[in-house]
């Protein structure tokens, strides 16, 4: 009985030994199980001739990102073989305003990848065309209101596809943490938006706030989720002049330069966007200086300097000192459009310049460089605003802040800078831009169109139909 049980207990201990042999003998970094996709793809830095894709995996394992400009014909690729679960793939040497196809994966795995994994770089900086793009703000909520946004955005374009969105900021509730930009934005537009299309982002306030750091803290360093989950073109990759900074930075897609501006973080622990000393307006005035070449010039942040919506523009810090010490800058430079968020509707002013005090001192008469609605649709006073070289100053201010949040009204709303205010829709914009024509559209969560606007330059040149 003593030798069987002996017997026993020395053939199972050699089982053992040989398992943990095989375990040893196993390549380094082999995964055990199947590496699961959580996050994306999503689309970053894209330019003319590059674009990044990102994702998440539940493991740490190797990236390769295959491509080709048919979708059965994926036969080029770019991997790093480290062991990540952020992954990171630059994409490089690609043609100007070409459609590409791809998938994500491992070196010897597809995670995903078919058909409806494409996109199309960027025109040339600079060059003319037909171009859309989307802006969302104050989007990440998790709201019913947020998903009708989308969709019917989704339902305008229809075929007809964008060549970038933008945010504007507040783009995951409440407090900007990982999970909840995992659960209130990448899982809301993974299917669609973020797969095929490049987005810009702007931080907010809600950006900045942290479960385990102060306001302050994060302000300073800028170690919040919204830094780890996006990258931006901080070394002009997109065009612009570099800024080194995720905070802010600018980028081209054709003749059309846009700023992505930080109106909540703090630069060198103390400039603010209404800091006119600071480095984020120093690097302003250079980029605007050095694009003064560009078709058209688009602005866009979070906090807005005129809203009697869900926030006070003459009550609010932010707010104030931006209109006060702030916009009179991109003004001169000859800023076309300024794109906001924080209040929870959407109000958009005329054509206007020059109004830096509080509501009650706006007059009309005096700072709306034209009387015209804008909406250039046969209605009374709907001729398109217009800019010549001669006469290029003015710019129109749209806050579009309801793509997920919505609602909110002061005592004076609405604002009296504002032609026209609805807190009780949400919606997205979207920018269409052929040459030297502009419109803007606020497409609401039930389809609805309920404003508009034109722009035009130089208006002895040849416009032809938009497609």
């Amino acid at each position: 009985m003593i030798k069987k049980s002996l017997h026993l207990f020395f053939s199972v201990a050699l089982l053992f030994s040989q398992a943990a042999f095989s375990q040893d003998k196993k390549e380094p970094g082999a995964a055990t199980e199947p590496v699961r996709l959580i996050r994306g793809p999503y689309l970053q830095v894209a330019s003319s001739t590059g674009i990044q894709i990102r994702w998440r995996t539940d493991v740490s394992s190797r990236s390769k990102v295959r491509y080709g400009t048919a979708p059965g014909k994926l036969d080029q690729s770019v991997e790093d073989i480290k062991l990540l679960t952020e992954h990171k793939v630059n994409l490089a040497g690609l043609k100007p305003l070409t459609k590409y196809y791809y998938s994500i994966g491992g070196l010897k795995d597809t995670l995903q990848g078919d058909e409806n994994n494409s996109f199309t770089t960027l025109p040339q900086p600079g060059e003319a065309g037909h171009y859309r793009i989307a802006a969302l703000g104050d989007c990440g909520d998790n709201s019913i209101n947020q998903r009708h946004v989308k969709e019917q955005l989704l339902k305008y374009l229809g075929p007809n596809e964008l060549n970038a969105w933008i945010l504007l900021g507040d783009n995951a509730y409440q407090d900007g943490t990982d999970s909840e930009f995992q659960s209130k934005f990448f899982n809301i537009y993974k299917n669609d938006l973020l797969k095929k299309y490049p987005v810009f982002p702007s931080p907010g306030n809600h950006d900045y706030h942290d479960t385990d750091l102060s306001a302050k803290h994060a302000q300073e360093t800028h170690e919040t989720a919204y830094y780890q989950n996006f990258s931006m073109p901080t070394e002009g990759e997109s065009g612009g002049v570099p800024s080194h900074t995720q905070a802010f930075y600018s980028f081209d897609i054709g003749n059309i330069h846009f700023l992505s501006l930080d109106s909540y973080g703090k630069e060198q622990n103390a400039y603010r966007l209404y800091d006119t000393i600071g480095p984020q307006v120093q690097w302003i005035k250079r980029d605007l200086a050095a694009n003064k070449n560009k078709g058209w010039v688009i602005a866009f942040w979070h906090h807005p300097p005129y809203t009697m919506g869900s926030h006070n523009s003459d009550e609010e810090e932010e707010l104030v000192k931006i209109r006060e010490n702030f916009i009179q800058i991109i003004e001169r430079a000859g800023v076309d459009v300024v794109l906001n968020g924080h209040s929870h509707g959407y109000e958009r002013s005329r054509l206007m310049m020059g109004h830096y005090g509080m509501e009650k001192t706006f007059d009309a008469k005096k700072y709306n460089l034209s009387s015209s609605s804008g909406k250039n649709d046969g209605s009374k006073d709907s001729k398109p605003y217009t800019k010549s070289l001669k006469k290029d100053k003015g710019t129109v201010y749209v806050l579009s802040g309801s793509a997920g949040k919505l609602g909110g009204k002061q005592a004076s709303y609405p604002h009296d800078a504002m032609y026209f205010s609805d807190a009780d829709h949400g919606g997205s914009c979207v920018l269409d831009v052929q040459d030297n024509k502009l419109e803007l559209k606020w497409i609401c969560a039930d389809g609805v169109i309920r404003d508009q606007f034109t722009m035009m330059k130089e208006l002895n040149k040849n416009v032809s139909k938009p497609d």
